[in-house]
């Protein structure tokens, strides 16, 4: 078998550049949509009801590009048709997303507009996300690969600060962040068209400066006959899966259970710490939605720097443990800090888990998954690691929330908890080197 190439720095960095625009609209996604939905009329114990749709695309749509496009292979490449279709459609729906209330419509109709452009967004931009940490496994040796998906989480905390702010800067530069009762604010919905243009963009630069190789090199590269490649259907796969492909999986479970509450409760719970409301239609509620922006800026940027720390721990396990571990601690100082600038500090450590929960659990399982073939497949079904958690902490969200009091703040303790497992969960793993 011929060793894969060495890729210069730019090289590594023009695979996943365009990751960098789908990540700003998932940014505006994840920031927005609770934000979104409440505007428009949705009671916060039915809220996590709308995060259901997100990961279930997920889970059906990433298999699926993962498996044809392990037998694609056209003149544009393997993985980037993929890439740019889903990129193109993603930026259709983001414009069409944020003026759910702006239609005339009744306040059903128009959750129900909603639901269906969120379902089309998360579709298209899975579609468009998967291809990049395929043409990771696809196209870079063992040597570099850490290397390259920290070139790729990067990147997407880089668009996640961007997408981030967005709503705070067009309302600093006098957009207006208050609308009619059930429409949603002029600084949210530019947020999205520009977030669309860039988007279009980056991928355009990507397609254009990545060239994958044909089926004769890469069958050189990635030595895996044919037949074994055709052969085996998804339960075939997942019976034949790695051990540690389940055993990140446990860990994925409980990380992604408190990612999927920071996403859909943080508004309400930064609107009930620090604004004192939870009455969506308030100017108070739309400044703390803006604020939630910053706050998960401000958890990217902690992602970067711990990211860029991470390399030096000897053992990967104690690093992504010891991460998850101080982004519990940060979930659970949020409903105690009524300060706005002083929940940087919980938003700063939370960043902390999220920097491995981007870059390690992908290095464990694709050095596991050498030799076996159907790597998109497989990364396209460990895709339903991040997905299943989230489908089952959706329907439980208003279950939950009725439990503890009906405060959304005190959800971010629920997180806490379930990172805290995931850590002790990381013990598990056997890493191959």
């Amino acid at each position: 078998m011929k060793q894969k190439p060495n890729l210069s720095f730019w090289k590594l960095w023009n695979l996943s550049f365009g990751f960098f625009g789908v990540q700003i609209a998932y940014a505006l996604q994840s920031a927005n949509i609770s934000r979104i939905f409440a505007t428009l009329g949705a009671d916060p114990h039915n809220l996590s009801y709308f995060w259901i749709l997100p990961p279930l695309m997920g889970i059906l749509v990433q298999p699926i590009v993962g498996t044809l496009s392990d037998k694609t292979w056209t003149r544009f490449g393997r993985r980037i048709p993929y890439l740019f279709i889903g990129a193109a459609v993603a930026v259709l729906v983001m414009c069409l997303l944020p003026n759910s209330g702006s239609l005339g419509l009744t306040v059903s109709a128009a959750m129900i507009f909603g639901l269906i452009a969120l379902m089309f967004l998360d579709t298209s931009i899975n579609m468009a996300m998967q291809p990049f940490k395929m043409l990771v496994g696809d196209m870079v040796n063992e040597a570099q690969k850490a290397k390259a998906y920290s070139i790729q989480s990067f990147l997407c905390n880089a668009g996640s600060v961007m997408g981030y702010v967005f709503p705070f800067f067009f309302t600093f530069l006098g957009i207006s962040n208050v609308a009619d009762k059930g429409v949603v604010p002029d600084s949210v919905i530019w947020s999205f068209y520009i977030g669309a243009a860039i988007l279009i963009l980056c991928v355009i630069y990507t397609t254009s400066k990545v060239k994958e190789w044909n089926p004769q090199d890469y069958a050189e590269y990635n030595p895996v006959s044919e037949e074994k490649e055709e052969s085996a259907n998804w339960i075939t796969l997942l019976k034949n899966a790695p051990s540690t492909f389940w055993k990140v999986g446990l860990v994925q479970f409980f990380s992604w259970v408190a990612m999927l509450y920071m996403w859909n409760y943080t508004t309400g719970a930064i609107a009930e710490v620090v604004w004192d409301t939870t009455d969506p239609s308030s100017e108070a509620f739309q400044e703390a939605g803006n604020w939630v922006g910053i706050l998960f800026a401000v958890q990217a940027v902690g992602s970067v720097v711990w990211a860029a720390l991470l390399p030096q721990f000897k053992s990967t396990k104690l690093a992504y443990s010891l991460s998850l571990m101080i982004g519990a601690v940060g979930f659970v100082l949020v409903p105690y800090i009524h300060d706005q600038y002083l929940q940087f500090v919980p938003f700063l450590l939370i960043g902390c888990a999220w920097a491995a929960m981007l870059a390690m659990p992908f290095t464990f399982v694709t050095n596991a998954l050498q030799g076996y073939g159907h790597m998109g497949a497989y990364l396209g079904l460990f895709n339903g690691t991040i997905c299943v958690p989230q489908i089952i902490a959706a329907l439980l969200g208003g279950i939950i929330l009725s439990m503890i009091g009906s405060h959304q703040s005190s959800m971010m303790i629920v997180a806490g908890v379930s990172f805290l497992i995931a850590a002790l969960c990381v013990f598990v793993i056997k890493d191959k080197k």
